[in-house]
């Protein structure tokens, strides 16, 4: 089964985002990606869809906005 990919930036809204999500889905169903700290990942991020942080893709490739912690762009720096 392809997991879910919930993508972050390491903020405090993002964080408990993240913890909230892992256990709602449980840590095996997903995969978590702070850009904020591997910015290798954010083409990834926005080749999925993802406009700003918190974000879930779902494996069906749904990019699911959380909350605004920070876009896209704040998060290039």
């Amino acid at each position: 089964m392809k997991k879910s990919i919930f993508y972050h930036a390491g903020c405090p809204v993002c964080v408990s985002a993240e913890h909230d999500i892992v256990n709602l889905v449980g840590s095996e169903n997903i995969e978590v990606v702070n850009i904020g700290e591997d910015k290798s990942r954010i083409s990834e991020a926005e080749a999925a869809g993802v406009k700003s942080v918190p974000a879930l893709v779902t494996p069906e490739s749904n990019a699911l906005h959380i909350n605004f912690g920070a876009s896209m762009a704040d998060v290039k720096g």
